[in-house]
């Protein structure tokens, strides 16, 4: 069979250290690929006004499997003092290249899993009944919808004349902002669509049923953003009633589920939400399992799809001596993509190697051992990233 040809985007801080350990495990795992590396990030922006170069578009389109290692964003007024000289005064925009990404692939579908590993020392313990501790087994997965909502880059600031004139129609708009200044104004749209919603819904109950999860929450706020978070709970409940009798429907609001976090999180097995509430309540999850260096998370359209860690670039750990990033979200986020392609077995010998990681406890990442991230922790007992990746593949 001819090699599948990966096209990796290592993008900026940190993110090149914990993607090419990423590539080791695949390889020590018996995945065999091509891999070919593609442009992104913050030093195209500075350097090229674009930091989504239309040839990574290219390789994209003709490969449709990505692995993103972590870009570096920042305001408008920073990104622009930051642009190459001769690029400056030329209508440049910075926006987020995995944004974009998003966006032009319609990678709609996000899919952000967070399971316990056992001996984690960063795992959510309580306090139960008789003065008890409890550390409960969580195995949650947020599908998060990715090219709509608050995310959808519909805005203004001092909105046009066309955009004024039409909030004016809204009577709730005409009384609480009819008297503000045009120029003070910024607007932020949530739209939702339909068929976007429901490819987002039907994504979640499909998963539910393979995984044979006994529920699927719709987290959103239907009592008060009635027309969005309203449409994505009456489709849920349509679909779940016609196609999906046997998975429970739970319906959250988003602000009560951050409560329920620490109270019961391990009742949950799949979350769906919008855009921005998934992104709230995945890190949220996340924060229960070990926080970003456990944090993996797909991105999926009907033709492409990109694999990346939810952490940030982390610029300072880049410039550091030895490397001292946990890679497991990223070693993660890579098993997900063997999950994709249908390479399961070898997405679950990788997972295993990871759990007799974590639970024999030889080996732990500044994180895992609760230092400041600082380059002495190596001194102090850390494992390097690199020794922790070389520890998963010695479980192999």
């Amino acid at each position: 069979m001819e090699k599948r040809t990966i096209v990796t985007l290592p993008g900026d801080g940190i993110g090149k250290t914990v993607l090419d350990e990423a590539i080791r495990v695949l390889e020590n795992a018996g995945f065999s690929s091509h891999y070919k590396e593609a442009d992104i990030g913050w030093e195209f922006w500075k350097s090229e006004g674009n930091p989504l170069p239309e040839r990574t578009i290219e390789l994209l389109e003709k490969h449709r499997i990505g692995l993103f290692g972590a870009i570096t964003s920042k305001p408008k007024d920073e990104a622009l003092e930051e642009l190459d000289q001769s690029l400056k005064d030329k209508g440049f925009i910075y926006s987020s290249p995995i944004v974009g990404l998003r966006q032009h692939f319609n990678l709609d579908v996000c899919i952000r899993p967070c399971h316990t590993y056992k001996g984690n020392p960063l795992n959510f313990i309580r306090r139960g009944a008789g003065d008890t501790i409890e550390e409960p087994e969580i195995d949650v997965a947020i599908f998060r919808q990715n090219t709509e909502g608050l995310y959808g880059g519909v805005e203004w600031s001092n909105p046009p004349d066309q955009v004024y004139q039409a909030l004016l129609t809204h009577p709730r708009f005409k009384k609480n902002f009819g008297n503000v200044p045009r120029e003070e104004l910024s607007v932020s749209t949530r739209i939702f669509t339909r068929n976007a919603t429901g490819r987002i819904l039907r994504a979640a109950f499909e998963y539910a049923r393979k995984y044979q999860y006994r529920s699927v929450t719709v987290c959103e706020k239907p009592n008060v953003i009635r027309e969005t978070s309203g449409m994505m709970y009456k489709l849920a409940l349509e679909m779940q009633r016609s196609d999906y009798p046997d998975i429970e429907l739970w319906n959250t609001n988003i602000d009560a589920q951050m409560m329920w976090l620490t109270k019961n999180p391990e009742n949950y097995g799949v979350i769906v939400a919008g855009n921005m509430f998934g992104d709230i309540v995945s890190d949220g999850f996340a924060g229960l399992i070990g926080g970003l260096g456990f944090a993996c998370s797909a991105n999926i359209g009907e033709k492409v799809a990109v694999f990346e860690p939810t952490h940030g670039s982390a610029p300072k750990y880049a410039e550091y001596p030895v490397p001292i990033v946990n890679p497991i979200a990223m070693i993660e986020s890579a098993c997900l993509m063997l999950d994709h392609i249908n390479e399961g077995a070898i997405a679950g010998r990788i997972r295993q190697a990871i759990a007799r990681v974590v639970e024999e406890g030889k080996v732990r990442t500044y994180d895992m051992m609760k230092m400041p991230g600082r380059p002495d922790v190596i001194e102090k007992g850390a494992a390097s990233t690199i020794q922790m990746t070389d520890a998963i593949i010695s479980n192999l």
